[in-house]
């Protein structure tokens, strides 16, 4: 936190955090970058401003937000934070306007640059077989070993990132109790502690279940009686650190790719469903998206493996 920051300002800071915490079930990194983004603004208007007795929240005007996000810009701030950094500003104020701190919300008609239109980084299909094979590969090299646990779990994991499109946090919090083999569904923690039930393809159910039968029960700590379905080299709860290694790995692997990060397979679900065909708003309830406008972005992938297809492929084009 910004040291400079006065006490009424960041008392205000702290009871909003605590309203998303308890009363809107927010996201700990949701919550960090909000009170990240707030203490950033607390100190820079505090800079520019003489009176320190009264919170800087109860005066500050539109100009002054813009003024600020301008100043960011300068600094060479990005399109996406600079967006992210007005939504914290413009809840903040509506609280404040609801707790009957302020009577109006200056950010209310504050906006940062249009955001460009990033396109996600996504495998083809014929990479995301390459990688599956290979680590079905590394279980038979492992036969017999103390390795093939580890192997086990890791295609495990990846077959179910990318059959369910599920959120690497998602993943590290499952227990075997979400999981019903018998209808091949797993259910599925997300953001704001809200719960969605997701199908699983065969080849996931199939090493899953080798994993939790072959695998797990070799990696478990002696006298640690956890629920989690994936562990870590501890045998504990494995954790995102751990997850986005293995995937990395996989991704250094193939060679033939400059897509990089763990959501690379979150990403990759989204687009070879609706390649597949699949309805958008299903896509949506699979990946627990709040906003159908989120999903809508992997149309543009799938439009845009279709026309480099058309490209290559017609004699006309």
């Amino acid at each position: 936190m910004a040291s400079n920051v006065s006490s009424p300002d960041t008392e205000l800071i702290e009871e909003y955090c605590y309203y998303l915490t308890h009363e809107k079930n927010r996201s700990e990194h949701t919550i960090r970058s909000y009170r990240s983004d707030l203490m950033g603004l607390a100190s820079d208007l505090q800079s520019a401003q003489a009176d320190q007795t009264d919170s800087v929240f109860r005066r500050v005007s539109l100009d002054d937000l813009r003024n600020w996000l301008a100043q960011l810009t300068r600094h060479g701030i990005s399109r996406t934070t600079l967006a992210r950094k007005s939504t914290s500003v413009r809840q903040f104020m509506a609280w404040l306007v609801r707790q009957g701190i302020r009577d109006d919300n200056p950010a209310a008609r504050l906006v940062a640059s249009k955001q460009s239109a990033h396109l996600p980084d996504t495998l083809s299909q014929a990479q995301m077989r390459e990688a599956l094979d290979s680590l079905a590969a590394k279980v038979s090299d492992a036969e017999h070993t103390t390795e093939r646990p580890l192997a086990l779990r890791n295609i495990a994991m990846v077959e179910m990132l990318y059959s369910t499109g599920i959120r690497v946090a998602e993943l590290e919090g499952l227990d075997i109790d979400d999981v019903d083999f018998s209808r091949s569904m797993i259910k599925v923690t997300g953001k704001g502690n809200k719960q969605r039930v997701v199908p699983l393809t065969k080849p996931a159910v199939k090493t899953l279940d080798t994993w939790l039968g072959q695998g797990r029960a070799h990696m478990v700590a002696q006298n640690h009686h956890t629920p989690a379905v994936f562990l870590g080299v501890r045998g504990k709860r494995i954790g995102a650190r751990q997850i986005r290694e293995v995937v990395n790995d996989i991704l250094g692997e193939l060679g033939n790719t400059s897509a990089s990060g763990v959501h690379v397979l979150r990403h990759t679900a989204a687009t070879h469903l609706l390649d597949g065909g699949a309805d958008l708003r299903s896509v949506q309830e699979l990946l627990g998206h709040e906003s159908l406008q989120t999903t809508q972005l992997y149309t543009h992938v799938s439009i845009d493996r279709l026309r480099q297809g058309y490209n290559q492929a017609h004699p006309r084009a």
